[in-house]
């Protein structure tokens, strides 16, 4: 059997990739870092012209409808060069929960939006650093006006619509809601990030007026976070591979005591459990892309698996990479910092990977518990 994506798949990948090697080159990365930039706008637009952000959603919608293992090709190449856009906010978050969840009319407006790269969404959920359960959300909506506060919100400085986690009363169960930021009763202040590249902001609603999407919120957002785990950790291997390139080539390149520094058994140790970790996480998210694309009941366990594996995998690479370059890896000149700050943004960006391993030992005892049910009563009477 083959495990691979398709040719066209394998093709539509060299494509992202030599739009990206123009594009999101480390000198234009550069760029945005010392501009000081949410994004790279050009790189953003140029991505919905070619229909990159249009692959998962529905061409009644402005998509291309080609489905999510295009979604996680994509997400890799974007990984890969560190793409300073809001991919994973407004596409794999944004865009999933509108799809998912809202009416006729608001999908006939916010998806093309979405697809084109015209419009940016993101999620508000958390409610301060860790913050991100169900039951740390106290942000209320009342007769469809928002009051509280939200932060951090990945991408929530250059974002034209949130996805707001919030109750509509005392009591009620969490509901999600959007609301245009630039609407009355909506301030926004940038924080401090250890990626500049991908901005945070606090989003303060005080009478913000706020459209429902669901009131059923929870049950919609965690299934949500499960497909944007997947694919943030297509995004992880990306970036987790590229490392482990950089510090192989220069160990071959670089020479001491007369041979390369490739040569010395340490430096070969590091790169064979950056070679193993890297090839555990791939396997991990095949099996989360194959469970997405399915829409199998293996999703939950499968993302948590590929999340847990991937974010390992890219900050012991993003590491290791400077360790291997020494001093030289640590000065600004060098493009090691830039896979060690990606690494640990995305490595807490939809929760901290202590939350997701919770969440992977949570679904393998549900597992082993049918299980034994079954071996007891085989018939499920």
């Amino acid at each position: 059997m083959n495990f691979d994506f398709s040719p066209d798949q394998l093709q539509l990948k060299e494509e992202v990739r030599k739009v990206l090697a123009d594009l999101s080159s480390s000198a234009k990365i550069r760029k945005v870092l010392e501009a000081g930039l949410p994004l790279d706008r050009h790189l953003w637009a140029t991505l919905g012209e070619l229909g990159f952000l249009a692959a998962a959603i529905p061409e009644a919608y402005g998509g291309t409808g080609a489905g999510y293992l295009e979604l996680c090709v994509i997400a890799e190449e974007l990984g890969r060069a560190l793409a300073p856009v809001p991919f994973a906010s407004s596409i794999c978050l944004g865009a999933e929960l509108i799809l998912a969840a809202g009416t006729e009319p608001q999908k006939a407006r916010y998806l093309p939006l979405l697809a084109s790269g015209k419009s940016i969404a993101c999620l508000a959920m958390a409610e301060g650093p860790g913050r991100l359960g169900p039951q740390a959300v106290a942000t209320c909506a009342e007769e469809g006006v928002l009051s509280g506060s939200k932060w951090p919100v990945l991408d929530g400085e250059c974002a034209d619509v949130a996805i707001v986690a919030a109750r509509s009363g005392a009591g009620a169960g969490l509901a999600l809601f959007i609301v245009e930021l630039d609407a009355p009763g909506v301030t926004r202040a940038a924080l401090e990030s250890l990626d500049p590249t991908r901005g945070q902001a606090r989003i303060d609603f005080r009478g913000a007026h706020a459209e429902l999407l669901t009131a059923d919120g929870w049950p919609v957002l965690q299934s949500a976070l499960d497909r944007a785990a997947v694919l943030a950790a297509f995004e992880q291997i990306g970036g987790a591979e590229r490392a482990l390139e950089m510090a192989r080539d220069y160990a071959l390149e670089r020479y001491a005591f007369g041979r390369p520094i490739g040569s010395f058994q340490a430096i070969k140790h590091k790169l064979a459990d950056m070679y193993v970790s890297v090839v555990l996480a791939r396997s991990n998210c095949y099996y989360g892309a194959w469970a997405m694309a399915h829409g199998a009941v293996e999703l939950p366990e499968a993302a948590a698996a590929a999340r847990v594996s991937a974010t390992q995998a890219f900050r012991q690479c993003a590491a290791e990479n400077i360790q291997i370059h020494g001093g030289m890896g640590f000065t600004w000149e060098m493009d090691c910092h830039l896979y060690y700050r990606r690494a640990h943004l995305l490595g807490v960006s939809l929760g901290g990977l202590a939350q997701w391993q919770d969440r992977l030992i949570e679904q393998l005892t549900d597992r082993r518990d049918r299980r034994a049910h079954l071996e007891i009563d085989p018939h499920g009477l």
